[in-house]
């Protein structure tokens, strides 16, 4: 039998990459290069090339999200930052309340660049602070200080910019419970609307993998890493910072809405070297080589690596797996609205398995984890595919 189509989801999201860093984190598995030497001039041409062969012939759905992720974006000059925002107002029709952030590294955010940004329509920062720590930063391989972070927010609060999020990371290598609850309280003292914290994976091909091969990267254990996650969320309560995603945090009304696209299942152009895009029930993934991803470009053609087109079993799956990131969790409704389809009877021996071991909280108009379900949100995830 055919699969049934069902409603498609809008693409009002855009997603850019700038793959290029002044260093190389120890943990990064992103898409990047060293900027020393690259071209990135061409890169931005290219890039805004992309976007204008993507849309072309389109008609547009209001664009509501835009997220400029790396690499390092601010690595990007003032000249450069405004012609790329420049072109992405031209080329896209911008909602009157569009969420555009840039991801950010303290240190890059003269205010000189953050001006540009501010006057260029970009209305959201997304700084990776990772640690309060001096020597953890060093140890990490982060080059900013944490004076770094606290001018940053100082100078972004002088053009202007006070929607402001920062990434920390938890259980990383010597790394103990109470650093940990120290570079929280330094964080949370700043009150920010928004923080994401995530728990180290250790990632193939980064620094990190090839210690821990040679057994040379001492860990947390599993107890001190579900102990930094617990005081993590009772903290963050505390704070008034409302959990709605397992490693998302933020007052009222400032959730990252562009990484609610994503968790929501939904469509999103993807642009950049190594970028992602998901349009028309279609994945994509461009080439990452900078050389490879240019040269398409110049001949006039999409840079587009693989492509695959998702069954209506993947679409349900997806939307399982990246929904139940969410504390709200995945609505029944919307499911049977999106795949004609009833979640409880789709999912049923899932559901059955996960909320018997306390993991799953399937009673309500949503299918969510449960606060134990958090810690293993993996092992939840598993259960439907």
């Amino acid at each position: 039998m055919a699969e049934i189509k069902h409603s498609r989801s809008k693409n009002t999201a855009v997603y850019i990459h700038i793959p290029f860093c002044e260093h190389i984190c120890y943990y990064c598995d992103f898409n990047k290069v060293f900027l020393e030497g690259q071209p990135v001039d061409e890169y931005v041409d290219l890039l805004i090339r992309e976007m204008e062969l993507r849309t072309e012939g389109q008609d547009l759905e209001t664009i509501e999200t835009v997220f400029v992720g790396g690499g390092t974006p601010t690595t990007l000059t003032p000249k450069q930052i405004e012609k790329l925002c420049e072109a992405v107002r031209r080329i896209f029709p911008l909602s009157e309340d569009v969420e555009f952030t840039f991801e950010s590294n303290p240190g890059d955010l003269s205010v000189e660049k953050l001006r540009v940004m501010k006057e260029s329509g970009v209305n959201r920062l997304s700084m990776g602070v990772q640690s309060f720590n001096q020597e953890l930063l060093k140890k990490i391989g982060r080059i900013h200080t944490v004076e770094d972070v606290y001018e940053s927010i100082r100078n972004a609060e002088t053009v202007g910019l006070e929607n402001l999020s920062i990434d920390l990371i938890f259980s990383l290598p010597g790394q103990t419970e109470a650093d940990f609850k120290d570079t929280l309280s330094k964080a949370l003292a700043l009150d920010l609307p928004h923080y994401s914290a995530y728990s180290l994976i250790v990632e193939p091909k980064t620094i990190f993998y090839n210690l821990m091969q040679k057994g040379e990267l001492i860990l947390p254990s599993q107890d001190a890493e579900a102990n930094m996650y617990d005081y993590l969320m009772s903290e963050m309560e505390k704070a008034g910072k409302k959990q709605y995603e397992i490693s998302n945090f933020a007052k009222p009304c400032f959730q990252s809405r562009h990484n609610l696209v994503y968790w929501s299942n939904d469509h999103y152009f993807g642009f950049g070297a190594g970028a992602h895009g998901y349009l028309q029930d279609t994945r994509y993934s461009n080439f990452g080589p900078l050389k490879q991803y240019m040269t398409p470009l110049e001949q006039g053609n999409l840079p587009v690596f693989q492509t695959k087109e998702l069954s209506l079993k993947e679409e349900m799956e997806e939307e399982m797996f990246l929904g139940l990131r969410k504390v709200s969790g995945v609505s029944k409704a919307r499911f049977l609205e999106k795949f004609g389809k009833e979640l409880e009877i789709t999912f049923e021996q899932a559901i059955a398995v996960t909320s018997e071991k306390g993991w799953l909280d399937a009673q309500t108009d949503f299918v969510k984890l449960t606060r134990a379900g958090r810690f293993l949100g993996n092992n939840v995830f598993r259960e439907f595919l």
